[in-house]
């Protein structure tokens, strides 16, 4: 089985007061289709708490894994988007994070035969998971419409940010001078630093931020249509937080969806395009999210991400306070884990 390289991204989740709203509304924006994970009776009640409940679901694009929505047991939990990183032992990785001035939300819990999944927060508090797979590597699809493209963690203090993930999971640091804003991307360990082999990057909050908001990551989908994506979420119940802009490699929209939840959308220009391999059943199917695009090199991904970080501060202080919350819940586990192994590599 292929399984994703350590520190690579490598599943998103949603929590949710209504997972049944939240089918909706990605189903209505992205065109995905949701699947019950098939997870046994133990896992299925150590995720829900009870016996013969579905803990959370599957979203498909095409048929293919790219995301799970999960129900929330505790009104603490925040209603947000979170980021997986891979792991080869969650265990180590556990103890590298406390040794490097983070925190382990929550331990490391095995979810036979699926993997082991833990949740943890950086320095400046930014929560995210990890995932050890078992059965289950992550993503069976990304960088197409209506999948997973990209992330970025929102730091107060670089300075504390930048050497934790550097020194967790060696990520190789390279500041995006030209983008004009103070954003750094990271490549895996081993990887030459820069835009091309990035997977993920750092942007600093300034005053356009709550003082309020905690440090925090942004997921990003690929859409088709930036401006139609978020005229469609709007019509499904959903917020704008930044409007569609142009960067110089693509287009990005920051959105809430209408239960709270801040995620982001990115359609490359066409002056970038580039041949993308052949349609999904879903990004053939949704006008908004699923309309066709090429996928966009990571070079794009730091571009797109250095201006976002004004428009991501668009986001309302409720929204930020949720996420404040999960460091304290002692319900961060509740996250669903993953559930199948992909076929091939990343």
């Amino acid at each position: 089985m292929a399984a994703y390289t350590e520190g690579m991204p490598c599943w998103v989740d949603v929590t949710l007061d209504d997972v049944e709203a939240g089918k909706r509304f990605y189903g209505g924006l992205f065109g995905w289709t949701f699947a019950d994970p098939g997870i046994d009776d133990r896992a299925r009640t150590g995720w829900s708490g009870r016996a013969g409940q579905t803990a959370f679901v599957n979203a498909l694009s095409g048929g293919k894994k790219v995301a799970a929505l999960a129900p929330k047991r505790d009104g603490r939990m925040p209603t947000a988007w979170g980021i997986y990183f891979a792991a080869d032992d969650v265990t180590v990785l556990a103890a590298r994070i406390r040794e490097a001035g983070g925190q382990m939300v929550t331990d490391p819990l095995p979810v036979p035969p699926l993997g082991t999944t833990a949740a943890a927060a950086d320095p400046g508090g930014a929560v995210f998971g990890l995932w050890q797979a078992g059965s289950h590597a992550g993503f069976e699809v990304r960088d197409r419409p209506g999948s997973f493209c990209w992330t970025e963690v929102y730091a107060r203090d670089k300075t504390r940010t930048d050497p934790f993930y550097e020194s967790v999971f060696g990520f190789q640091g390279f500041d995006l001078d030209e983008a004009g804003e103070d954003f750094r991307t990271w490549s895996p360990a081993g990887a030459d630093p820069g835009p091309d082999t990035a997977i993920g990057g750092r942007s600093v909050m300034g005053d356009a931020f709550p003082a309020e908001m905690p440090d925090h990551f942004l997921v990003y989908f690929v859409v088709g249509d930036c401006d139609g994506a978020a005229a469609r979420a709007v019509e499904l119940g959903g917020r704008v937080q930044a409007e569609p802009f142009d960067t110089p490699y693509g287009r990005i929209a920051v959105l809430t969806d209408d239960q709270g939840a801040t995620f982001a959308v990115l359609a490359e220009l066409p002056a970038r395009a580039e041949p993308a391999e052949a349609t999904t059943q879903a990004e053939a199917s949704e006008p908004a999210g699923g309309a066709e695009a090429p996928e966009a090199p990571e070079a794009t991904r730091a571009a797109e991400a250095s201006d976002a970080a004004e428009a991501a501060g668009a986001a309302d202080s409720n929204d930020s306070s949720e996420r404040a919350d999960v460091a304290e819940s002692d319900e961060a586990d509740e996250r669903p884990a993953p559930d199948e192994p992909r076929q091939t590599a990343t």
